[in-house]
């Protein structure tokens, strides 16, 4: 099983990445086996020499949205705090997957895109699809004719 954040890639630019467990009740694994979890508002803090991930929605009934506490070695969570303060830096979750029976997020150390290089690559995404469909389109005319 498998859950993507789709929009960090969209809102961000990922630099380094990094694999977590991840502190869950039996109810948020149960809802995360099914599909029903949202990482697309969710964000990594480090509070007092630990890594949470705050504002993670899982679907069930009581606090949808607590803070989750990832588990990472010392030396990485250092690391990461350092980078975050020093480059201003966020720390944005980009999937949730399972590895075995452990349950384990991908967190990655991210910078936010500014409004004009969001357009920018949406502008550039679409003249590459254009250009692949009059290349397509070109191979079947030329099948056509022969």
């Amino acid at each position: 099983m498998k859950i993507f954040n789709k929009k960090a890639k969209f809102n961000y630019v990922l630099l380094d990445k990094y694999e977590a467990g991840v502190s869950l009740t039996g109810a948020e694994v149960k809802a995360f086996r099914n599909g029903s979890v949202d990482l697309n508002q969710s964000y990594g803090k480090t509070i007092d020499g630990e890594v949470y991930l705050i504002n993670a929605n899982f679907a069930i009934d009581a606090d949808q949205t607590r803070s989750r506490k990832l588990l990472l070695h010392k030396d990485e969570i250092v690391s990461i705090s350092i980078k975050i303060k020093a480059k201003k830096l966020t720390l944005v979750p980009t999937k949730m997957y399972t590895k075995g029976r452990k349950i384990k997020v991908e967190v990655a150390l991210a910078k936010s895109k500014k409004r004009f290089e969001k357009k920018e690559q949406l502008m550039r995404r679409d003249i590459e699809r254009d250009a692949e469909r009059e290349l397509r389109g070109d191979k079947d005319n030329i099948n056509r004719r022969f």
